[in-house]
């Protein structure tokens, strides 16, 4: 079997990357819908694959894993390697899960991710109101995850939460010391929320980044009473092109509260430091930045070694994503927690995947398909509806 053309097609706002081979087996893989831009980057890889046996899967990678980078440039080689997997498992009969090794697990735990309602403000009770909302949304979540402090627009929208000038207009803008007033403004919006969820329901908290040490420390403390389940991307994060893994180990050394990062990092070489100097407690890579779902097995696997858990990102891999996501954490060791859940938009994306679960969530977990390769297909007269003008991502 031969690999004979790589498409990439914008649909929605997700990159969608499709592998063909002379044996007539097509793969598929998915970008996150906040890179519409990636096309032409997917598509540059492309003279690398070409002739090549895609379910020789890890010599294909050889070829192009040295080309990507930290998010967002972990995006197309992870996309293709979602799709070589898709064309390897068609190719053998067989779920992806069974190439990987084989579940452990029949179904995986996943936390609310795209389930989130808008909030109506940043005080208490609008923290608490969500917080109602989302329990009682159909997919019985049992962990849940909100953005605080300089993730999202809270301490923008809270005058006074930290010291330094608010800056708008790109990402992750804010960076500073904070305040007193800050500080108690997110331990009252935690408490409230806890209050609303009780024990049986895991908060999970987004904070950054933008930390300063001294404030993660202070704010990882007052926290602890409250056992939330994790703080994340607090000193660096999505976006950032490193890790610092020695400033994480200063605050996760200071702390029983759990201390989360990694939905950036590309590849094992990216986690090695946070891992093995314990610099934090729990990894969130995200298989369509890591470097596939291989990749996110193997570092997993290598967490651990070292009692460090995973709880992989998500929020915007779309449902092809969400196929990899559940064949991949099917096969995770157990230090797996649970995984991002990501939905698909617009709604008609329900339309043209077809082989996800329905419902696709149950009580909080998702079961595993048995279906061969990713377990999902395209519906392509549906699909073609919402394909650019001009587009042959079918032809």
């Amino acid at each position: 079997m031969k690999i004979v053309d790589l498409k990439c097609t914008v649909i929605g706002r997700n990159p969608v990357v499709r592998i063909d081979t002379d044996e007539g087996i097509s793969g598929l893989g998915e970008i996150e819908s906040t890179k519409d831009y990636l096309k032409q980057h997917v598509l540059f890889y492309k003279r690398y694959i070409l002739g090549q046996d895609p379910t020789n899967v890890e010599r294909v990678m050889l070829r192009i894993r040295r080309l990507g980078g930290f998010k967002p440039w972990g995006s197309s080689v992870s996309a293709i390697e979602m799709a070589l997997w898709d064309i390897a498992g068609k190719a053998a009969g067989v779920p992806v899960h069974k190439l990987l090794g084989g579940k452990i697990r029949d179904r995986v735990r996943v936390y609310n991710g795209g389930v989130r309602p808008s909030l109506k403000g940043f005080s208490p009770e609008d923290y608490a109101e969500n917080a109602r909302e989302i329990r009682r949304s159909p997919e019985g979540f049992t962990i849940m995850k909100w953005g605080i402090g300089f993730h999202g627009a809270m301490f923008s929208r809270v005058p006074g939460s930290f010291y330094g000038d608010v800056q708008e207009g790109y990402p992750y803008a804010n960076r500073g010391l904070t305040t007193e007033r800050g500080l108690k403004h997110i331990v009252a919006c935690v408490k409230v929320m806890k209050e609303v969820l009780g024990d049986e329901i895991g908060v999970a908290l987004d904070c950054g980044p933008g930390w300063m040490v001294p404030s993660a420390i202070r704010l990882a403390r007052e926290l602890e009473p409250l056992n939330v389940m994790w703080l994340e991307d607090l000193i660096t994060g999505d976006y950032t092109p490193y890790t610092s893994a020695d400033v994480y180990r200063l605050v996760s050394e200071s702390t029983t509260t759990p201390i989360h990062t990694g939905e950036q990092v590309y590849l094992r070489q990216g986690f090695k430091e946070l891992i093995e100097k314990h610099a934090v407690d729990i990894i969130g890579p995200d298989p369509c930045d890591i470097g596939g779902i291989a990749e996110l097995k193997w570092v997993a696997e290598f967490a651990d070694l070292y009692e460090v858990l995973v709880a992989p990102h998500g929020i915007f891999d779309g449902l092809i994503g969400l196929a990899a996501l559940i064949q991949m954490s099917a096969t995770l060791p157990k230090n797996y927690i649970a995984f991002e859940y990501p939905v698909g938009q617009p709604e008609w994306w329900y339309d043209i995947v077809e082989g996800l679960p329905d419902p696709i969530v149950k009580d909080g977990f998702i079961e595993v398909p048995d279906k061969p390769g990713l377990g999902v297909t395209l519906n392509e007269r549906a699909a073609r509806k919402h394909l650019p003008e001009g587009d042959d991502f079918f032809d």
